[in-house]
C-alpha cells in the first residue's frame, strides 16, 4: 500500500510540477511520466508494460499534434530544404519501379510483375520518412491534428502544406533531370515511359478517387509511426501501407511527380500540360483523403472517447 501509496504521490508532484500541457519538445503523457517513474523507482525486469509496445490513442494523438505544431513553427528555410530533399529521395521509388518496368518480360505472370513492382515501390518512401525528411503526403494528417485542436491556425496550417508541396516538386525535378542524364547508366527510360502511359490514361475523376485512396493510406502510415516504437516496427509500417499504394498503383503525388517529370524530359511523347493535370489531381486527392478521411476521423473518435470517459459515472 504505501508503494502505491509514493508511487501516486510523485506522479502527482510531477504533474503539478508540469502544470500545464506539454509544449512542442516536450512530448510527455500522463503514461510516459508514470513510465519514467517505474523506471527509476523499481529494478527493470525482462517483460515491459504492453502499452510500452503498444501505445495508447491518446497518447499517439498527443503525440502528432505536438509534431504537429512544432512543424508548423519550423522556419522556412529548414522546412523547404528538407521538403526539397524528401522529393529527391523519392526519386529513387520512380528510378526503380521504372527499372523493373524497363525488363518487363522477365516476369511473364502480370500478377508476378504486379507484386513484384510492389515490392520494390516502399524503398524510397522508407529512406524519405526515416531519414527524417519532410513528405507532403505524411503532413497531410499530422497537420491537420494541431488545428483542429486550436494549436495552430488556417495560415500555418497552409504554409505548412504549400512549403512542403512546392519543396517536394523542387526535388522531383532535381532528381528527374538526375535521372535523365544518367540513363544511359541505369536503362530505364521506356520504363519511365510506361509508367506515365498508366498515370495519363485516366480522367481527372479516377486519378482523384485513387489519390484519395493512396492519401488515406500515407496519412495511416504516418499515424503507425506515431503508434509503433522507433525501430524495425516503424520500418514495417511505412513498407506496408506504401506497398499497398504500389500494388494498387494507386496515383501518389509526389512519386507520380517524380516518374511524369523524368518521362517528360526523357521523352517527347508527353506534354507539361499532361503532367500539370495529373500531378494536380494527385496532389487534391492526396490532400482530401489524408486530411479528412484519416486526419480529421481520427481526432473526432478519439476525441468523442474521451469525452463519454469523462462523463462515464466510473470516472466520477
Amino acid at each position: 500500500m504505501s508503494i502505491a501509496n509514493d508511487k501516486n504521490a510523485n506522479i502527482n508532484r510531477d504533474i503539478n510540477k508540469a502544470g500545464t500541457p506539454p509544449e512542442s519538445g516536450n512530448s510527455e503523457t500522463m503514461r510516459s511520466r508514470e513510465r519514467k517513474w517505474e523506471d527509476n523507482d523499481f529494478v527493470p525486469v525482462i517483460l515491459k508494460r504492453s502499452d510500452e509496445a503498444v501505445r495508447h490513442p491518446d497518447d499517439i494523438l498527443e503525440k502528432a499534434i505536438l509534431e504537429g505544431a512544432e512543424q508548423i513553427r519550423r522556419p522556412f528555410v529548414s522546412l523547404a530544404l528538407s521538403s526539397v530533399a524528401a522529393g529527391i529521395i523519392l526519386g529513387f521509388t520512380a528510378m526503380v519501379v521504372a527499372v523493373l518496368y524497363a525488363h518487363e518480360g522477365f516476369l511473364e505472370n502480370p500478377l508476378s510483375f504486379r507484386l513484384a513492382t510492389a515490392m520494390v515501390y516502399p524503398l524510397g518512401f522508407v529512406v524519405c520518412i526515416m531519414s527524417g525528411t519532410q513528405l507532403f503526403t505524411e503532413h497531410t494528417a499530422k497537420a491537420i491534428y494541431p488545428f483542429l485542436e486550436g494549436k495552430a491556425g488556417s495560415a500555418g496550417l497552409l504554409r505548412l502544406w504549400a512549403i512542403i508541396i512546392i519543396g517536394n516538386i523542387i526535388g522531383t525535378i532535381i532528381i528527374a533531370v538526375l535521372l535523365t542524364f544518367s540513363d544511359g547508366v541505369i536503362q530505364a527510360k521506356e520504363g519511365y515511359i510506361a509508367i506515365a502511359n498508366h498515370f495519363t490514361r485516366y480522367g481527372n475523376g479516377e486519378i482523384f478517387i485513387s489519390s484519395l485512396l493512396a492519401g488515406c493510406l500515407m496519412a495511416q502510415g504516418g499515424w503507425l509511426v506515431f503508434a509503433t516504437p522507433p525501430n524495425i516496427s516503424q520500418i514495417a509500417s511505412i513498407y506496408i501501407v506504401t506497398f499497398l499504394i504500389g500494388i494498387g498503383r494507386l496515383h501518389h503525388s509526389i512519386a507520380g511527380s517524380a516518374e511524369m517529370f523524368t518521362a517528360l524530359f526523357i521523352s517527347d511523347q508527353f506534354t507539361l500540360q499532361q503532367v500539370v493535370r495529373c500531378v494536380g489531381m494527385s496532389i487534391i486527392g492526396n490532400l482530401f483523403g489524408g486530411s479528412v478521411f484519416v486526419g480529421a476521423l481520427n481526432y473526432a473518435h478519439i476525441r468523442k472517447t474521451q469525452k463519454l470517459a469523462a462523463g462515464s459515472p466510473a470516472s466520477s
